[in-house]
């Protein structure tokens, strides 16, 4: 940081008012979004303050779902101090051990069993308090229009702006088909509370606690969604026979609770399961993308050839979505490569 950043001048003297000491914010953190997150240390604690453009990202949703979380059990950032118009927060520090840092094929099925356990207390949270207005919310849909606009993610950022793609009629065809059977896919599940990025970069791990962050978008929606979002990682992946113990650890689970149907079968929760994580990893390879185009995070890119492995993989299992794997096979992965083999070469 550096004095030409006007945020963080702000940022600074905001701090300094409200701890009455003189304290210098380390940056440990950008996420994907146009949030900052600085670490705070003073003689008698540390803290985390976020930097959140108030009109880009506005943080009224953050502390309404962080006081919800926190009443039903979970162990969230606590908002300590808050400034809605500048966009800034004081937090409880949770550490900064992600789940992902710790994981290995020896632990990640108790750790992942103990993040599944904390899907039912997700799940119980629909709506959040806005605490300036008393205001009780509902959160909001994933309606078709929902999962219709994070596909389109793909469609605009992967195909069009980084690989160039241009389709002709049958392939767009195609995709308008396989699209149709995600979003209906999607709807025909049964809806909870959804983190809606669940996964091991946004768990914490706090004195042998799991901690849940980044849930500012929160939305109610399908019950296989946060889980597969765990199990099927953009960033990691874990031997099928282990995901598929889990994914039954997860179907037990929601059947016990109520979440679903008590005649839903394995094999109808399977296909929720599987086709609910093709369309988040369509999107995600999208974001992933944009990230790089539009806010400048190229790292992101790196994710991209396993999420892409992920969705033909996956496409292959369902008959009416191979043609869809091939085309993937066929056109994408390949312009892909040649994609990132130029960019390599240009460097």
């Amino acid at each position: 940081m550096t004095l030409s950043d006007p945020r963080f001048l702000s940022l600074n003297q905001w701090l300094n008012a409200y701890l009455s000491d003189e304290v210098t914010p380390i940056l440990i953190s950008g996420d994907a979004s146009f949030r900052r997150y600085f670490r705070i240390t003073t003689p008698d604690a540390t803290f985390i303050a976020a930097d959140s453009p108030p009109q880009l990202v506005p943080i009224a949703p953050f502390i309404a779902l962080s006081n919800a979380y926190a009443a039903v059990g979970l162990t969230v950032p606590k908002v300590i101090h808050a400034d809605a118009a500048q966009g800034f927060m004081l937090m409880s520090d949770l550490g900064d051990t992600q789940l992902l840092s710790v994981l290995n094929v020896q632990n990640v099925a108790d750790y992942y069993r103990q993040a599944l356990d904390l899907l039912p207390q997700v799940a119980s949270v629909v709506a959040s308090q806005h605490l300036d207005s008393g205001l009780v919310q509902s959160l909001p849909l994933y309606d078709e229009a929902f999962v219709r606009r994070e596909l389109h993610i793909f469609t605009e950022w992967l195909l069009g702006t980084h690989l160039n793609l241009s389709l002709d009629e049958s392939e767009l065809q195609m995709l308008s088909h396989s699209f149709d059977l995600l979003v209906d896919n999607a709807l025909s599940q049964p809806s909870v509370g959804m983190h809606r990025d669940f996964h091991s970069r946004n768990l914490m791990l706090q004195a042998g606690e799991l901690c849940v962050i980044d849930f500012q978008d929160a939305v109610v929606g399908p019950v296989t969604y946060d889980a597969v979002s765990l199990l099927r990682d953009c960033y990691i992946r874990w031997p099928q026979p282990l995901v598929a113990d889990l994914m039954q650890y997860h179907y037990q689970q929601a059947l016990a609770l109520g979440f679903i149907p008590a005649l839903t079968t394995m094999e109808q929760y399977q296909t929720w399961f599987d086709l609910m994580g093709l369309q988040r990893h369509i999107k995600a390879v999208g974001i992933f993308a944009r990230l790089n185009y539009r806010d400048s995070k190229p790292a992101y890119m790196a994710d991209i050839p396993l999420t892409l492995t992920y969705i033909v993989d996956i496409a292959m299992q369902y008959p009416e979505l191979v043609p869809f794997a091939h085309w993937l096979t066929r056109r994408v992965l390949p312009a892909f490569t040649a994609s990132q083999s130029l960019s390599e070469v240009k460097q």
